[in-house]
């Protein structure tokens, strides 16, 4: 775990998520509901992927994802079982609680990205590496490189359609400029 995740932020993102999702199960409402009372438990809480791999997890589905509704997993005990999670969550307040959220497009979404929390507990062939990061970085950089370049040739294609002198030039400098970094 990187850092710390403000409770005031778990707050608003369980609102937002609540607000904005219907889940499979409505006692995962109840929990979250009952997550958001009590601040205690809230910084016991961390969002993460792959959360069967913790010792002490939950697994929420929204009705539009194609995940299991609810799954409790402590130590080796594995339960679909929603009002066993919550009597666990109110009689060990102080254990670290892992949840999985399962949504649409959820490795997409800002909201979630701002309380998601690396899982320490995940095994080391899953976990990407420095160097497979770098590598990630470097090809995305790429892309967006790529990407902005062709978009400035096309903008000075049109300028110089329009017979929009002004433009042309502007576009063309930024061009230029964009190909002299690049070397």
């Amino acid at each position: 775990m990187t850092a710390m995740i403000p409770v005031a932020a778990k707050k608003d993102f369980v609102r937002w998520f609540l607000k904005r999702y219907k889940l499979k199960r409505r006692e995962c409402v109840w929990i979250l509901n009952y997550l958001l009372s009590h601040e205690q438990l809230l910084q016991n809480v961390h969002f993460t992927d792959e959360a069967h791999y913790c010792p002490r997890a939950m697994v929420i589905s929204t009705i539009n994802s194609e995940s299991i509704p609810f799954r409790f997993y402590k130590g080796n005990l594995m339960t679909a079982d929603a009002e066993k999670s919550f009597h666990d969550l109110r009689l060990h307040p102080e254990e670290k609680m892992y949840i999985q959220l399962n949504f649409p497009n959820s490795h997409a979404c800002p909201q979630y990205a701002s309380v998601r929390e690396e899982n320490p507990f995940l095994p080391a062939e899953l976990q990407v590496s420095a160097r497979d990061r770098k590598i990630a970085e470097q090809l995305l950089e790429e892309s967006v490189a790529s990407l902005s370049l062709e978009l400035l040739m096309k903008r000075v294609d049109e300028a110089l359609d329009a017979n929009d002198r002004e433009r042309f030039l502007i576009l063309s400098a930024m061009l230029n400029d964009m190909k002299i970094t690049k070397e």
